[in-house]
């Protein structure tokens, strides 16, 4: 006997969302506000997608962002119209990177808070002002692109000369938009740290390097330094689960219905109307549909209206990290005794990510061995947000740390997979514990088994518990936030269009998707609501 919580409230719907991650419940709930009846169907139990909170560990009570972890690309605007309930808050610390220089540990952190403080950190690193100075030109230059573009992604898909002219600078719109990243990178810095705490906002789960032709790297770097107009990463206070739950309390409220464990198996359409095919347990259900939007991968929804792949078009989507979540009785003590573990760990932590490293890193990922010193960078939610702690964890001094492993393409991990991850956490531990005064492992928490409280993440366990096509965060490749000047319709005004008229993309893999956003779900209730 099928529960009641699996039936759609009537047959037809004016719209129908196919998975219910952030994007998903951001569309039900702009929809459903506008007066549209809406039904959202999600696969697993839970609402969420990879912005979830989740206790990771038995019997320990820590709810850690176990997939996506900071907030940087979802809009004011988006919080404000919904009216949720969430909040982020700043980080001071920017990043700390470890190194040796003559034969001592020394390290460059970046404190947003204090200007002097991170000029001298520059000085004392490179010898001079010369490094400090190029950073605040660079990013001069990159703050006022976010300026102009941010607001954009939230609007009208513009053209590519509308966004260029929006731009206005020549010279910022050829360093991002035109040639190659490792370009302009070379041209600003020379120190090969410096280099590579720049260049790993192009690397986030994007397999490819600083010279790549195809400007794959400038796609992901560009959306890593626009979010609010700014570029600041942030906390979210509670988690990622705490926005999730926010959406989908607003999408309720609103009078979406929200299925859960609904697997959607097929979709068919005439342009006009569609019918949902979905499978709760061994039992099948058909819902009627005006509208679909689609939360899942383009490749997922291919399969769902049963397209064919062209086996000559783009390569498959795949996904490049190695997520790791950890939960530690203190934070290890740093061979560089200048700099406090509360600080260097606030902010972004990076490892092994000198420009050099990170090539070396991809070039030996590239033909298919695990790099021996994988790049990473890591950060600590509890240090602003300790509300993620239960009470008693917090007073004896725990600390949340996750770690985003670089060039680990999912590639690398078929075959004996569980055998690879584990030599791949390796690949990330083993640099970090090289800049620790303590091995990380006398640091872990034990969970009520006596186990250490670690996990890792690798593409394919991506891939398959959360349906990321090859593990890919980004659903497929990231695409620059503009249209061709021939779009006509408004789905293609707002870049969620597909082959169908009445199905709509709505996830990351939409044009302006990708990272924990909500701009794809905002986007798709706008073209659907033919704004």
């Amino acid at each position: 006997m099928q529960p009641a919580a699996a039936q759609p409230a009537h047959a037809g719907y004016d719209a129908v969302i196919v998975g219910g991650g952030h994007n998903g419940l951001v569309a039900a709930a702009y929809l459903a506000r506008a007066g549209r009846s809406v039904l959202l169907l999600e696969r697993l139990g839970r609402t969420g997608g990879a912005a979830v909170s989740t206790q990771a560990f038995s019997g320990v009570q820590a709810r850690l962002s176990r997939y996506s972890y900071l907030v940087s690309l979802l809009p004011r605007t988006i919080v404000d119209e919904l009216g949720l309930r969430f909040a982020v808050r700043r980080r001071r610390i920017s990043s700390y990177t470890p190194t040796v220089r003559g034969g001592c540990p020394t390290g460059l952190l970046v404190d947003a808070g204090d200007r002097d403080r991170t000029a001298a950190a520059f000085r004392e690193l490179t010898g001079s002002d010369r490094e400090f100075e190029a950073w605040q030109r660079f990013y001069a230059m990159t703050g006022a692109v976010a300026e102009r573009v941010f607001p954009s992604l939230t609007e009208p898909l513009p053209s590519r000369s509308e966004l260029r002219r929006r731009v206005s600078d020549p010279a910022a719109w050829e360093a991002l938009f035109e040639r190659p990243l490792g370009e302009s990178v070379e041209q600003h810095f020379a120190d090969d740290l410096v280099r590579g705490v720049v260049l790993t906002d192009a690397l986030i789960g994007t397999f490819t390097h600083a010279h790549d032709p195809s400007l794959r790297q400038n796609r992901c770097f560009l959306y890593h330094v626009i979010g609010g107009g700014t570029g600041d990463w942030d906390v979210p206070i509670g988690g990622m689960g705490a926005l999730t739950d926010a959406l989908a309390d607003a999408a309720r409220a609103a009078g979406a219905r929200i299925l859960t464990g609904c697997e959607v198996t097929a979709i068919a359409t005439d342009g006009t109307t569609a019918e949902v095919t979905y499978r709760t347990g061994d039992t099948e259900h058909r819902v009627g549909a005006r509208q679909v939007l689609c939360n899942a991968a383009p490749q997922t929804l291919d399969r769902l209206l049963g397209t064919p792949r062209d086996p000559a078009g783009a390569a498959p989507p795949e996904g490049s990290q190695l997520k790791v979540n950890m939960l530690l009785r203190r934070l290890p003590r740093l061979r560089d005794t200048s700099v406090d573990p509360r600080e260097a760990f606030a902010g972004t932590f990076h490892v092994a990510e000198s420009y050099r490293e990170l090539e070396s890193a991809y070039q030996q990922a590239a033909v298919g061995r695990l790099p021996a010193a994988a790049p990473s960078e890591i950060y600590c939610h509890s240090l602003t947000d300790p509300s993620i702690l239960g009470p008693e964890l917090a007073a004896r001094g725990y600390q949340t740390l996750t770690l985003f492993g670089l060039h680990l393409p999912a590639r690398l991990f078929t075959g004996d997979s569980e055998a690879v991850r584990e030599a791949a956490l390796q690949a990330v531990l083993g640099p970090l514990d090289a800049l620790l005064a303590e091995p990380l492992a006398d640091c872990l928490a034990l969970d009520d088994q006596g186990r250490p409280c670690i996990e890792a993440k690798s593409p394919l366990d991506l891939e398959e518990e959360l349906g990321l096509p090859g593990g890919n965060i980004f659903h497929r490749e990231l695409s620059f936030p503009y249209r061709d000047d021939d779009a006509q319709g408004p789905a293609d005004r707002w870049g969620v269009a597909t082959a169908h008229a009445n199905v709509l993309l709505c996830g990351a893999g939409a044009i302006r998707g990708g990272g924990v956003s909500g701009i794809p779900g905002h986007n798709a209730a706008m073209a659907a609501l033919g704004r």
